[in-house]
């Protein structure tokens, strides 16, 4: 992004329960900006998922390592990027190359677990994962405009 604004910038203790914090903190930055009511709670359940992902896969639940999160503006595009300290091998267990599959999962075929990518990808517009070393990052786009509610 070449003219992105930044909006808010903070951490979180890697604690269970502060995704609630940084859901309600990115929901704040981008009052006024024109997304619709509907796609608001689709960011915020996607800011959600993201950020217990980074707390309890990315950072293993330890509060003395923080959760990064950023929101930007560029146009009529809202990122969050939510960073762990993870790296790649914290994520190779939690991926699967399948989407979900609720009657495997109730035959014992696949994991219960497995839910969290499938659903942030599906509520909002873009999603991006990149690691740089121990830095491993969710990239969250959602359009303001012209999106699917």
């Amino acid at each position: 992004m070449t003219n992105a604004t930044r909006l808010i910038a903070f951490t979180l203790a890697s604690e269970p329960g502060n995704e609630r914090l940084a859901l309600a903190r990115v929901a704040e930055s981008v009052a006024g900006l024109g997304l619709p009511a509907a796609r608001l709670e689709r960011l915020k359940t996607a800011v959600a998922e993201a950020t217990m992902n980074a707390i309890e896969h990315g950072n293993g639940n330890r509060a003395d390592i923080p959760v990064e999160v950023e929101v930007r503006k560029d146009g009529d595009q809202i990122t969050v990027a939510i960073t762990d300290q993870g790296g790649l091998e914290a994520y190779e267990n939690n991926q699967g190359n399948e989407d979900p599959d609720l009657l495997k999962k109730l035959q014992g075929a696949q994991t219960p677990r497995g839910w969290g990518l499938f659903l942030i990808r599906n509520m909002v517009d873009a999603m991006d994962v990149t690691t740089d070393g121990q830095r491993h990052t969710i990239l969250l786009t959602m359009r303001t405009e012209g999106g699917s509610t």
